[in-house]
């Protein structure tokens, strides 16, 4: 578990996720909304945005996060663990107003938090499962072949997600994915089997694989709800 894209709607917990798993892993996260937008909100130009992306992903470690999916295939194919936060719209929504009174609006380049809502924002929202997260699935499906990929449908799927490793003795390793998800000390979940359900074998673990399921015909996939 050294090279880390996280993905999601915004609003769905990325900066924080990335600032927890950096600090857990000890690896500095990289915001891409920092890389994209310069203070007065312009973007980069594509080019120079993908040619830094694939600077950042020559690194032996690192996590990046952020959406932009015409740059995505360049961190899916250099990822060794991919996490995606597939929440509903009204979640990240309500999201996004908490961290509006936690941060206050525009840039906070120390916590990768970019905010600046708009009508169009709101709109990308509360479509991004039914119009985004397909592309998404689908790149990942033709770019992250060789990825441990973990879907989080919810805040508390992120919370167990940090827990569980927490229980890894060594979570700057590369093991850290199996040990948490496929390891004999938490879940074993058979990624071959249709419909396979995990079983927890400590009583430490009980919460962490608690409705975890393998995707059917994705070896290496596990949704968590």
């Amino acid at each position: 578990m050294d090279r880390i894209a996280i993905i999601g709607c915004g609003g769905s917990g990325k900066s924080h996720l990335a600032r927890t798993l950096g600090t857990r892993l000890a690896i500095t996260p990289v915001h891409l909304d920092a890389l994209y937008y310069d203070k007065n909100w312009n973007p980069l130009d594509q080019e120079t945005f993908a040619a830094l992306q694939r600077d950042l992903v020559a690194a032996s470690r690192w996590i990046i996060d952020g959406n932009y999916v015409s740059t995505l295939p360049i961190r899916l194919e250099a990822a060794d663990t991919v996490i995606f936060l597939d929440l509903p719209g009204w979640t990240c929504l309500w999201g996004i107003l908490q961290r509006r009174l936690r941060h206050g609006g525009g840039q906070h380049l120390a916590t990768g938090v970019y905010d600046r809502i708009t009508g169009n924002f709101i709109r990308y929202i509360l479509g991004y499962r039914r119009q985004m997260a397909p592309r998404v699935r689908k790149l990942i499906t033709d770019h992250a072949a060789n990825a441990q990929v973990t879907v989080l449908h919810s805040r508390a799927a992120s919370r167990r997600y940090l827990a569980a490793l927490t229980t890894a003795s060594h979570p700057s390793s590369s093991a850290v994915a199996s040990h948490v998800w496929t390891g004999s000390n938490s879940c074993a979940t058979p990624t071959d089997s249709p419909a396979a359900t995990p079983h927890c074998s400590t009583p430490t673990s009980a919460d962490a694989c608690r409705s975890v399921r393998a995707r059917p015909g994705a070896a290496g996939w596990l949704d968590v709800q």
